[in-house]
Formats: structure tokens, C-alpha cells, sequence
């Protein structure tokens, strides 16, 4: 219980809650691990409510009829997930799903509380709109870069800010990994990796990718 109020005291709304919301807010909330590449959510029949994530690393994504995922955005530690809700927020109409990418812990606010919440107080409901903005502005980047932009700018678009993110220029992460997260082939991230290797620009290791001419990379973009 103390781990709970300790994570919903930081999120932005807790200082406009009454207390009575408060108490609704901690005794509605849960705690749970999900292994890695289980499904934590998958908005076509089920519904986990607000999420914030605690541990680990979330994959959002969308997959098509012959059963290809395109990854819409990267759920990080303090990140908070709205699309995990969309039997509260109507105005979201597309499935998506919830992966865990690595062994993740969530918390989660459940759905009737958290559609009472939105209901009696502006600040959740304001709070809970703007994530959702952020959420739709993140998979129309996405579908830009699959639409608009060619394979090598997007793969160079990505390792420079993967390792911006990480704060290094080594990345662990294999060609399947990669392929995910940017919605592509295994075979094709491959292929890249290696002219990119070959013209210098980084070093492909087993299980490691090692950005060696940045501003190499930067020049595709």
C-alpha cells in the first residue's frame, strides 16, 4: 500500500484531490509483474485501466489482419499509459496493444475507479486528455517515418536517439529487437546494419551495436 500512495502522490492531479478521492484513488489502484513478452493489455477485449509503469520497458503497437505489429511508441519507468484505458476514454477508437518488452511492474488505477475519478474531477480528466494527445501525436510521428521516409534514414533516426536516451553509444539490443521497435524486418535491419558497418558509421557485435561516426548518422537524417 505504501509503494501505491508513494507512485499516485507523484503523478501531476495528486495535489487537487480531495481526500475522499485520495482514498478512492489508493484502495482502486494495484500493483502487478508481467514477464517478458507477455501481453498486459490488448484494448480489443480487455481493459487494465490507467497505467504507470515502475519497472522495465512497454512496447505499444498495433497489429495488422496478416498479423504484422507496428510499433506506435516505448513505455519507460514514470511513464504513464492511457491507451491501457480505452473502455473509460471513448474518444480513443483504435486497438492497440500492451507488450512488455522486458520483465516490466505496472501499476494500474481500475477502470470504474478511474472512470469515476474522470467523471467528478477536471484536473484527472485534463491530466488524463493530455496524455492521451501525446499518445496520438507519438503514432502519427510513427506513421510519418513508415509513410514518408526511407529505411536507412529511419534506422539512423533511431539508433542516434536510442542512444541519446541511454546516454551511450553502445546499445544492446539485437536485429529482432530493432526490427520491432521500428516495424520492419529482421532481414532488412540486417541488411542495414551491415552497409552501415561497412561504411563505417558503427560496429555490429554479438548481442551490441556500437555507434562509431555519429555525425555520420546524423548526415542521413
Amino acid at each position: 500500500m505504501e509503494e501505491i500512495k508513494r507512485v499516485l502522490s507523484a503523478l501531476p492531479f495528486w495535489p487537487s484531490l480531495s481526500e475522499s478521492e485520495r482514498e478512492l484513488l489508493i484502495g482502486g489502484a494495484i500493483i502487478e509483474d508481467y514477464p517478458k513478452k507477455s501481453v498486459v493489455c490488448n484494448s480489443a477485449n480487455a481493459c487494465l485501466g490507467l497505467s504507470v509503469v515502475l519497472a522495465g520497458e512497454m512496447r505499444v503497437c498495433i497489429l495488422s489482419e496478416e498479423g504484422r505489429e507496428v510499433t506506435l511508441c516505448r513505455l519507460h519507468p514514470g511513464d504513464t499509459c492511457v491507451l491501457s484505458a480505452v473502455c473509460v476514454i471513448h474518444e480513443i477508437t483504435f486497438e492497440s496493444l500492451l507488450i512488455a518488452q522486458t520483465d516490466c511492474r505496472i501499476l494500474s488505477i481500475l477502470p470504474g475507479v478511474f472512470k469515476r475519478l474522470i467523471d467528478q474531477n477536471i484536473h484527472i480528466r485534463c491530466f488524463t486528455y493530455e496524455k492521451a494527445t501525446m499518445r496520438f501525436s507519438d503514432a502519427m510521428w510513427t506513421m510519418q517515418q513508415i509513410l514518408f521516409h526511407g529505411f536507412d534514414r529511419r534506422l539512423a533516426a533511431f539508433l542516434l536517439s536510442e542512444a541519446d536516451r541511454l546516454g551511450k553509444n553502445e546499445l544492446r539490443m539485437t536485429h529482432e529487437d530493432i526490427a520491432r521497435y521500428i516495424s520492419s524486418a529482421r532481414e532488412v535491419v540486417a541488411r542495414m546494419l551491415k552497409r552501415f558497418a561497412e561504411d563505417g558509421l558503427l560496429r555490429v557485435n554479438r548481442g551490441s551495436i556500437v555507434l562509431i561516426d555519429r555525425k555520420g548518422l546524423e548526415l542521413l537524417l
